[in-house]
């Protein structure tokens, strides 16, 4: 019997319908919904800043994680106090965390395996919202001993990505963390937009955002300001974008340490863009250990339009780097600097030494440039100058008294 187009398009577009039911996760018996409820304070959360949520976000956590779909978690108004938050995967569900309320990170570090939040082996997940994960670093920053002991015992970081893949973070402010604020690690297609990080200047190891063995990271319209790094950026590292963010305080935006262990990866395709460093110790850094373990390569670096106001030591390439003197000075180092490029960058420094290009002696830093760099010491009475050794490149644009390649 012949059939009419419209029944053919009817009978192919049934066919379509069937063949997609047949194909998804519910169909094979898999929830479509949650389990139970997703809004923490109708698990038994109190945002009193006193009783205990861990137990509320947790079963929130596995109730989204089992089902399918986009499920979204509700953390509302409110201070909620919480140990430990193993947020693990795989799920079958995309998860959004919608973040309004306050977490704040118990001041027991006996509630702690290691990290505060940690998220392990999740895709497609996105944590928004206008609220705060707050770590309380003040009442445990005493116990950082790493200024005094290089191999010493690491206090919790706030939020951990571990082996997710499409994750986005938005909107929300971390603070005083005890340790890192962010740490993201063998993770890729991550996106940290319009996130506020904050802690004292002077609090120890508070990291802003520390990125290691992940791929394609953007940090956007994001502004830093903290007692060490702004952003980290550690082995293993490919195709970095930080754009139009502020650092400062803190330790400016650094590349490495690198070369401290062994077997560590190379850092590739890092761009930092259109970005504002205001009264932070280092501006542009990118630092290798003198005796380094590993042989890899740091390569393909862009900075590009790059505001410095009153920072110390704006550009720098240290491969002698060498914290509280535990390197073999006399080490050959094994990592290459190769292919740098400084460009359009100005302001003012507080240091007389704007530029600091210190390559080691048999691996001299290849391909450096320095395109339209305008920094001046901010004070009158003194000039600017570069100390550079085993650099080699070319200048166009620049101060004679900075034009040291």
């Amino acid at each position: 019997m012949a059939l009419s187009n419209k029944n053919v398009a009817v009978t192919l577009a049934a066919a379509a319908l069937l063949l997609v039911a047949a194909s998804s996760p519910a169909s094979a018996g898999a929830p479509a919904i949650p389990a139970g409820p997703l809004d923490i304070t109708k698990l038994g959360a109190r945002g009193d800043g006193k009783s205990d949520s861990t137990p509320a976000i947790m079963q929130a956590w596995k109730h989204a994680c089992a089902a399918t779909g986009v499920q979204k978690i509700v953390i509302p108004p409110g201070n909620f106090l919480t140990g430990a938050l193993e947020l693990t995967g795989p799920c079958t569900s995309s998860i959004i965390i919608r973040l309004d309320g306050n977490l704040l990170g118990t001041g027991d570090l006996n509630a702690y395996k290691k990290n505060w939040i940690e998220i392990e082996h999740v895709d497609n997940l996105s944590i928004n919202g206008h609220g705060t994960i707050d770590g309380q670093g003040p009442l445990v920053w005493k116990h950082n001993e790493c200024n005094h002991n290089y191999n010493c015992k690491i206090l919790p970081n706030s939020l951990v990505l571990d082996y997710c893949t499409n994750a986005q973070i938005r909107g929300i402010t971390l603070l005083n963390a005890k340790f890192f604020h962010m740490n993201i690690y063998e993770s890729k297609h991550v996106l940290v937009e319009k996130v506020n990080i904050s802690a004292p200047g002077d609090s120890p190891n508070t990291d802003g955002i520390h990125i290691g063995d992940s791929v394609n990271v953007t940090i956007k319209d994001t502004t830093i300001g903290t007692g060490d790094d702004c952003i980290s950026i550690g082995p293993g590292s490919k195709t970095i974008r930080v754009k139009g963010s502020r650092c400062g305080p803190g330790h400016g935006i650094s590349v490495g340490s690198l070369g401290r262990y062994k077997d560590e990866k190379d850092v590739e395709d890092v761009q930092v863009t259109d970005c504002t460093i205001v009264g932070a110790t280092n501006g542009l850094r990118i630092k290798s250990y003198e005796d380094s373990k590993s042989a890899l390569r740091a390569s393909k670096f862009l900075y590009d339009g790059i505001t410095m106001d009153n920072v110390s030591f704006p550009i720098v390439i240290d491969q002698k780097y060498c914290p509280n003197n535990i390197c073999v000075k006399s080490g050959a180092s094994k990592v290459a600097v190769n292919d740098i490029v400084f460009k359009n960058i100005h302001g003012t420094s507080n240091t007389p030494e704007v530029v600091t290009l210190n390559c080691a002696n048999n691996i001299p830093c290849q391909g450096v440039q320095m395109i339209n760099v305008d920094v001046k010491y901010n004070k009158a009475d003194n000039k600017s100058m570069a100390v550079c050794h085993n650099a080699i490149g070319k200048s166009s644009g620049v101060a004679k008294e900075l034009a040291c390649i």
